[in-house]
């Protein structure tokens, strides 16, 4: 994305007096689009780690197996469905050689922003994560033991993706499937 494009879609906003300064790099993605990076290496080293832990991605793909059916789903720009916090929006200044900016959303390069994130998804998905699905930050399977369970299991999940205006990657997603890719390993 470029920066019209992203203030457009109101993820940033112009900066007119900030205190944290970094530098954007633009890098090719693998699908030929281009990606905004911003080396934000000085603004992680002023901040703790939060501790908040991540899944064990062998605990999740063996917990998938033995299921009848499968949907896996992807979060759309997975951080950046979430909000700053407003007093550390001006922390995420970057510069252009037109103009300096600042997120109003999380993004990815920030110290935090996975275990943010699953923070997020764990509290979204209380309840199904470890029976009807599987969540690793922005990566979800749900399983269902009978291939007739499936629906329900998929609309109680959509039912919190709507209550928590989530939005999904369609391109990334593969319903009522036997197997599939999940965390880079193939499912069965």
């Amino acid at each position: 994305m470029e920066v019209a494009q992203l203030a457009r879609a109101e993820f940033i906003r112009e900066l007119v007096y900030n205190t944290w300064l970094a530098n954007v790099v633009m890098v090719k993605k693998s699908n030929g689009k281009w990606r905004i990076c911003v080396d934000y290496t000085d603004l992680n080293k002023a901040y703790l780690k939060d501790i908040y832990p991540l899944p064990s991605i062998d605990r999740l793909v063996d917990n998938t197996s033995g299921y009848e059916l499968l949907s896996v789903l992807d979060a759309y720009s997975e951080y950046n469905q979430i909000r700053m916090y407003t007093p550390d929006k001006d922390k995420t200044a970057f510069m252009t050689d037109r103009s300096n900016y600042c997120y109003r959303v999380m993004l990815f390069g920030l110290k935090n922003a996975d275990t943010t994130y699953q923070r997020l998804m764990d509290k979204i998905f209380q309840g199904l994560l470890g029976r009807t699905m599987e969540v690793y930050v922005d990566d979800m399977v749900v399983k269902s033991v009978k291939a007739k369970g499936q629906a329900a299991d998929l609309e109680a999940v959509f039912d919190r993706v709507r209550k928590h205006d989530l939005r999904l990657n369609p391109e990334k997603c593969f319903f009522r499937v036997w197997g599939g890719k999940f965390l880079s390993f193939m499912i069965t």
